[in-house]
């Protein structure tokens, strides 16, 4: 604390000393008031943050007074922390007349310069913004990023509040590769930072693969598909979509681990094959007969497909309704008939004139 005394308290203090000798206050007798300076002592702070490009006494010194405003250092980049010693700033305050100026146990100070960051996410995703619906590329989440540098963020000034402007850009489908530039309206600190990307961008698709190879006439199971995101350009137009029902259709043809499944390479499964044995079944309002017939063509279901019955050697045909199970298409009841003597062999007590016979 500075202790200050005034000039008629001093001479007075003198002219006492000479006529009287050392004076002591008596007991109980008030002593000189001593006078204190007013004004706030000037301390230095220990960490900063600063907007400006340069650093003032203000900026360093608590209770700089008059000389607060005076730039005495350059600030270090827009959004960095740098520091400096305690000496350099007291030896920078000299020529302001800031002499005592309380310094505590500070040996230097961090000075830091206020800036927004731009990360690199959000110049990914302004990337993956532009390119989104151009050039024939759909919707940015279908779209996958690949940049040829590493991509750092980078900071403006707090005033900017521009967004990162697309300046220029290209895009070639057939190589998948794009080149951007970008700016930032109205930041300085921007325009020393290259703002300009390239890559390839692809855009991705769900696909329905087989997750091991499979022979023609296999039938898929749910574990023998996957569901997954491929490049839009392997992936062909009649491919299978993840909405398709896929498990329980057989393959037309061979299929390789991994490969793409197409709507073509999918059929209903045969549930009758060439040569099984099947039942056949033999429909009427009120009346259902059952025989052994032998496939002559495989089929699925609801496939009309051609048998013979084992017994009369009779051709038929019949739709596909279970496996190894044939329904007959009826023609007449007199077919139906026939075709149960052919089946029971013989019908007891049928005789005479009006009596139905196999061939009637």
């Amino acid at each position: 604390m500075i202790r200050l005394t005034t000039r008629a308290s001093v001479l007075a203090a003198a002219v006492a000393a000479a006529l009287l000798g050392p004076l002591t206050a008596a007991p109980g007798q008030a002593t000189e008031p001593v006078l204190v300076d007013p004004r706030p002592v000037p301390m230095l702070r220990r960490a900063v943050l600063v907007s400006d490009p340069l650093v003032r006494i203000g900026d360093l010194v608590e209770n700089a007074g008059a000389v607060a405003a005076v730039p005495v250092f350059r600030a270090p980049d827009v959004g960095t922390t740098g520091s400096v010693s305690t000496a350099l700033v007291l030896d920078a305050l000299r020529p302001h007349r800031l002499f005592r100026v309380e310094v505590g146990d500070i040996t230097e100070i961090e000075v830091t310069r206020a800036g927004r960051i731009v990360t690199v996410a959000d110049i990914q995703a302004r990337i993956l913004q532009a390119f989104a619906g151009q050039y024939g590329l759909g919707d940015a989440a279908n779209l996958t990023l690949t940049v040829e540098r590493d991509v750092r963020p980078f900071a403006v000034e707090p005033t900017s509040h521009g967004e990162l402007v697309v300046a220029r850009s290209s895009y070639d489908p057939r190589s998948t590769r794009f080149d951007i530039t970008f700016e930032v309206p109205g930041s300085q600190a921007a325009r020393r930072v290259p703002l300009r990307f390239t890559g390839t961008l692809v855009e991705m698709t769900e696909a329905v693969i087989v997750t091991r190879a499979v022979q023609r006439g296999d039938v898929l199971k749910t574990t023998d598909v996957l569901i997954e995101r491929r490049p839009r350009h392997e992936v062909p137009i009649d491919a299978a979509s993840p909405r398709d029902r896929v498990a329980g259709l057989a393959i037309r043809q061979n299929l390789r681990a991994g490969q793409v499944i197409r709507r073509g390479d999918l059929t209903k499964p045969d549930l009758v094959r060439r040569d099984d044995t099947v039942t056949m079944i033999y429909e009427a309002p009120g009346l259902m007969l059952t025989t052994r017939g032998k496939a002559i063509e495989s089929g699925a279901e609801g496939d009309m497909i051609t048998a013979v019955n084992v017994q009369s050697k009779r051709t038929v045909q019949g739709i596909v309704t279970g496996a190894g199970q044939i329904t007959l298409v009826s023609a007449t009841p007199r077919v139906l008939a026939a075709a149960a003597v052919e089946s029971a062999g013989s019908v007891p007590g049928a005789s005479g004139p009006g009596a139905l016979k196999p061939g009637e």
